[in-house]
């Protein structure tokens, strides 16, 4: 689909003026100031949104607590249909809201659809799915062990991947019987108000979603310091975490961190270079490498070196560049011009340290200086001491790395980062690729190239500086639920 000029773009009707948060079922207007949303590829402001008090927040968490003892007592099977009808209603609307991401993110609208809005969709249908046979109550030899709902859960979500970071929150902690308050980011709000609006269409009970938008440091704050929310489940960056956490620790309140990654992908010297190298590109710029799991360093043995360089060069020359609503658009925009000059600003300090620019850099890309664009990105000789080998760029650039001494080395290599949250390892023998992966310190290795989407019911987290915690799955449930061992 390309949007030309009297098109009407999807969910064009979804991107306009907010002024209410969604508190106790009900719209309640805000006292906020507006913020802008700005489509980063015309750098207009299409929207606004208010900026939430801390009262609003406190009004928020009234809702859901009051909310809470209801929906704690009900069945395990009635919560689960409440999530498989947020589910059905979010698969209707999916082209709709596809084009919402497209909008506020800059992600193309024909992969958004599928991976901002569809997916979100079977995390909480997989979700709803575990908590069928989730062990709410569990034999021992001395009696049983119960698991129940821990209260108030705050989510805080990102701005990049907006919808399935709430799914991966939300789906979880309804199932297991909390409340929710949820602040998505001020960056790319208006996704998170579509969601609001399906919340009350798919009749949930009042107080059980509450949705105050808002900055960090004033809504978000107010929440996590709240002493009756129980659990805080925050996707973002590493500082922001451990505010998060500072915040909570007085209340003693469990903290669940997804945070950033600087993450390998490992080609082993039998690596099959047809599919690995193709596949390298793609985890490495989705989304225009606005992923906290992209595959951002390639760790290349020193006899593959050239070839690879060779065809990472010709394959990213093949990437196209533009307007998310053109259906030939591989990339749209970064979401923002401070993410743009954040990005630059790596690119420039990497040229600076001595590593060898393959293609791309830091200036936009051809015929495209309006928007935040930004050129993918591939640098070479890159050793682990250099600031490209060891910070999050969150953008289109990809580091190669070479290694020397066989799978040893890559695994060396690999763990060579303070992060921990995913890597790759590709090889023609997947006994060997899954024996190098095991001792990658990582929360998800994804073994020749294993998709996401297939995999929704593994466990999603990092080691180190990657975060706390983990989301999807049973693992996910588990963030949520307090154990009592019931004996006798």
């Amino acid at each position: 689909m390309t949007a030309g000029v009297g098109t009407r773009r999807p969910g064009a009707d979804l991107v306009r003026d907010r002024t209410d948060h969604l508190i106790g079922g009900r719209w309640v207007r805000s006292t906020g100031e507006p913020v802008a949303v700005v489509d980063p590829a015309t750098e207009r402001v299409v929207a606004h949104v208010p900026a939430g008090t801390a009262a609003e927040a406190t009004a928020a968490v009234d809702a859901a607590h009051a909310a809470w003892p209801a929906w704690a007592a009900t069945g395990v099977a009635e919560r689960v249909g409440h999530v498989r009808a947020l589910a059905d209603a979010l698969d209707a609307a999916a082209e709709e809201i596809g084009g919402v991401v497209a909008t506020e993110v800059g992600m193309p609208w024909h992969l958004a659809v599928p991976a901002q809005v569809r997916m979100p969709a079977q995390v909480l249908r997989t979700t709803a799915d575990l908590a069928e046979g989730y062990p709410w109550r569990e034999p021992t030899s001395a009696g049983e062990v119960l698991r129940a709902p821990a209260g108030v859960v705050v989510a805080i979500t990102p701005w990049n991947m907006p919808l399935h970071q709430i799914a991966a929150k939300i789906g979880p902690a309804l199932v297991a019987g909390c409340t929710v308050v949820l602040k998505p980011s001020e960056v790319a709000p208006l996704c998170a108000y579509a969601l609001a609006e399906l919340v009350v269409a798919a009749g949930l009970p009042p107080g059980v979603v509450d949705v105050v938008s808002g900055t960090g440091p004033v809504v978000g704050e107010a929440l996590v310091r709240d002493p009756r929310t129980a659990v805080v489940s925050f996707t973002g960056s590493v500082g922001a975490g451990a505010r998060v956490a500072e915040l909570a620790a007085p209340g003693i309140k469990r903290v669940c961190l997804e945070l950033g990654g600087k993450s390998a992908n490992v080609l082993l010297d039998d690596a099959p270079l047809d599919v690995a190298v193709p596949s390298a590109v793609q985890q490495a710029f989705f989304n225009s490498g606005q992923a906290c799991n992209a595959l951002t360093r390639l760790l290349v043995p020193a006899a593959l070196h050239d070839e690879v360089c060779e065809r990472l060069v010709a394959a990213v020359g093949e990437i196209r560049t533009g307007d998310p609503f053109d259906a030939t658009s591989d990339l749209g925009p970064l979401v923002s011009a401070a993410q743009r000059d954040r990005v630059r600003g790596h690119v420039r300090r990497a040229c600076t340290d001595g590593a060898r620019l393959l293609t791309g850099g830091p200036d936009a890309p051809d015929g495209l200086d309006v928007g935040y664009y930004h050129r993918p990105t591939v640098f070479t000789d890159v050793p682990p001491d250099l600031a490209l080998a060891h910070e999050e760029v969150f953008g289109p650039v990809l580091a190669v790395q070479v290694y020397d001494s066989g799978d040893a080395g890559a695994v060396e290599l690999a763990n060579s980062t303070d992060y921990g949250l995913a890597a790759g390892v590709w090889s023609a023998d997947r006994d060997r690729a899954r024996a190098v992966g095991a001792r990658i310190r990582a929360g998800q290795v994804k073994v020749n190239g294993v998709r996401t989407r297939d995999s929704l019911d593994a466990p999603f987290g990092g080691y180190g500086r990657s975060g706390l915690g983990r989301e999807l799955g049973r693992y996910g449930i588990d963030e949520f639920v307090e154990i009592t061992s019931l004996l006798g």
